[in-house]
């Protein structure tokens, strides 16, 4: 059991350097933290219990209703200073609060495609419990290819802006420089020179990215795309299109 105990401990370790870094990717989000059935498996740095414990309290009193017409997956409270956010993954709740200021469509990308996608990977990754296993030290030691463990390519949804002019290459899109950031964070010393992109009706498309230009774009969940790859994925400013980084 204390072998289990140190696996739990680094589990815990793991999943609160990863709501750290949503908020360092997204500085308007102050609170992240990830509770099961009440109890709190993880949480950022600055947050206090006390805020934990009434935001669960108000998310069970909700669950208890919402258990009449089939239970519930996801909930937002909206507040003059702010909102919450609580989206389930797998059998746990992540739980975020942003100020108004943030861009509703990044956090939501930020919450709900890239955390639950890292999230669900480490769940996979993580040591089964030895509380009956009789398997030698040995055993459970063999040796791994460190490719092999690495991480599925996060899918982020980006929102499609046109851009153009006289010195813009035609086979090259510019993407937020955060979503940029978490790649880089994910996969270290990997080479990331191209992304696949692919539209909610299945047109996809390979080719080389760069970051936006201009820090007003940070954070906004953006990706600029030339007209001629617009063409190829019969997609237009305004739209929504999943993009996802090719590791080498």
């Amino acid at each position: 059991m204390e072998a289990e105990n140190v696996s739990n401990e680094a589990h815990a370790f793991v999943l609160k350097n990863i709501l750290n870094e949503i908020k360092t990717v997204c500085p308007y989000i102050s609170t992240t933290f990830i509770f099961k059935n009440g109890k709190i498996l993880a949480k950022d740095e600055n947050t206090s219990e006390e805020t934990i414990n009434s935001t669960v309290d108000a998310f069970d009193a909700i669950t208890e209703r919402a258990n009449a017409i089939g239970g519930l997956k996801s909930v937002a409270f909206h507040g003059t200073k702010g909102r919450v956010s609580i989206a389930c993954i797998n059998d746990s709740y992540l739980t975020t609060i942003a100020s108004n200021e943030a861009d509703e469509k990044y956090v939501n990308t930020l919450t709900r495609v890239w955390a639950p996608t890292v999230l669900k990977l480490i769940e996979k990754f993580r040591p089964a419990s030895i509380e009956n296993n009789t398997l030698t030290t040995e055993q459970l030691e063999p040796e791994v290819n460190p490719e092999l463990l690495l991480p599925e390519p996060p899918v982020n949804q980006l929102i499609v802006e046109n851009l153009g002019g006289l010195l813009i290459p035609s086979d090259t899109v510019r993407i937020d420089s955060a979503v940029i950031a978490q790649w880089k964070n994910l996969y270290a010393d990997k080479k990331i020179e191209k992304v696949d992109v692919e539209t909610l009706n299945g047109k996809t498309t390979r080719c080389k990215f760069k970051p936006i230009k201009g820090s007003e774009h940070e954070g906004k969940g953006i990706i600029q795309i030339p007209e001629k790859i617009q063409l190829t994925l019969q997609t237009t400013k305004g739209e929504l299109v999943m993009v996802k980084p090719v590791v080498e």
